[in-house]
C-alpha cells in the first residue's frame, strides 16, 4: 500500500488547507494510521471535531467517505450486508412456475448469489476499488454484540459471508471510529485501533477555528468568543458548549453586526451557547454573582 502522506507536518498543512486545524496529536495519529494501516478509534465529548477529522482526511486524499451511523439496535443486516429476501422468493416462485426441475443446492447456489446480495457500509468499504475514508459514527451506541461484528473488518479489513466465503478489501481503506464515550468500549475494539482523544481546544486554538470558519468575524470579538466559552466550559453544566456552538455563537453575533459582545449581548444570546433552561439560568446567576 502506497503511503498517502509523507510525514505529521503535511498532514497537518493539508487539514489546514481545507479549514480544519489539528493539533500535533491529531496530526501525528492520521499519519501513523496511514503507515500502519490501523483504525483510529475518536473519542471526545460531542462537538469537537470528531466526525469532521473523518470527513476532511477524506477530502485531502480525494477518497470517497463511506459513513456508518451507529445507534441503539443496528444489527448485521444494516452494517455490514443482507440478503434481498424478496427478490429470492420472486426467483423460487418463478422456478416453481416455470416447471424447472431444480436441486435445491443449485437453487440455493443461485439465490444466495451477488445478484441478490445488498451490501450495507462495512461490506461496501471493504468491496470498493476506489480509495474509500470509513467512518464509523458514534460507536458507543451501539451494543457489544453489534460491536463484535466490527472487529474483523478492522483487524484484517475483510467480511465473512458464510454463502459467498470471505471478501477481502482490494485496497486499504482509512477508518474512522468517533465515540462521545457514554458506555466502556471493548478491549477487543481498544486494541485494534490507535487511539486519539480530541477534547475542548485551548483559547488559542478554538480563536483561530473561529477565525478560520466564520467569514467576516473580527480578531477581537473571535478573541471574546473564545474566552467567554471557555470560562462557561468552567462551570457545572448539564451540557457543556461544544465547538460546534461555538461557532453558531460566533455567527450570531456576527449577523447581529457586533464587532465586540457585551454582557447584554451575552446574556440575550446565550439560548444559542446552551440547550438547557437549567443551564442558561444557573449562567445567568454566575454573571449577576460578579457583578455584586
Amino acid at each position: 500500500m502506497s503511503s498517502r502522506f509523507t510525514g505529521p507536518d503535511v498532514v497537518a498543512e493539508q487539514l489546514r488547507a481545507v479549514d480544519y486545524l489539528p493539533d500535533n496529536a491529531i496530526a501525528s495519529t492520521v499519519f501513523l494510521a496511514d503507515q500502519l494501516a490501523k483504525p483510529v478509534l475518536v473519542e471526545g465529548p460531542a462537538g469537537t471535531g470528531k466526525t469532521q477529522l473523518a470527513k476532511s482526511v477524506a477530502q485531502i486524499t480525494g477518497a470517497r467517505l463511506i459513513r456508518l451511523q451507529c445507534y441503539e439496535g443496528l444489527d448485521e443486516s444494516k452494517a455490514l450486508y443482507e440478503w434481498n429476501y424478496r427478490k429470492q422468493l420472486l426467483r423460487i416462485q418463478a422456478s416453481q412456475i416455470s416447471g424447472e426441475d431444480q436441486a435445491w443446492s443449485d437453487l440455493e447456489g443461485d439465490i444466495f448469489s451477488e445478484e441478490f446480495l445488498l451490501t450495507r457500509p462495512l461490506l461496501e468499504a471493504i468491496r470498493a476499488d476506489d480509495p474509500v475514508v470509513l467512518l464509523i459514527d458514534e460507536i458507543d451506541r451501539v451494543e457489544l454484540e453489534t460491536e463484535a461484528l466490527m472487529l474483523e473488518v478492522l483487524s484484517e479489513y475483510q467480511v465473512s459471508i458464510p454463502e459467498l466465503g470471505t471478501v477481502t478489501a482490494k485496497q486499504t481503506p482509512m477508518v474512522f471510529l468517533t465515540s462521545n464515550n457514554t458506555r466502556e468500549l471493548s478491549e477487543a475494539l481498544k486494541r485494534r485501533c490507535l487511539f486519539l482523544h480530541v477534547g475542548y481546544p485551548t483559547i488559542e486554538r478554538e480563536r483561530e477555528i473561529i477565525q478560520t470558519r466564520v467569514p467576516g468575524i473580527s480578531s477581537e470579538l473571535a478573541d471574546q468568543v473564545a474566552r467567554i466559552v471557555a470560562s462557561l466550559r468552567d462551570i457545572d453544566l448539564r451540557k457543556t458548549p461544544s465547538v460546534s456552538e461555538t461557532l453558531d455563537w460566533a455567527r450570531t453575533l456576527v449577523i447581529l453586526g457586533q464587532e465586540t459582545v457585551s454582557e447584554h449581548e451575552t446574556l440575550e444570546t446565550l439560548h444559542v451557547l446552551l440547550k438547557y433552561q437549567s443551564d442558561i439560568d444557573k449562567v445567568r446567576n454566575e454573571f449577576l454573582a460578579t457583578k455584586k
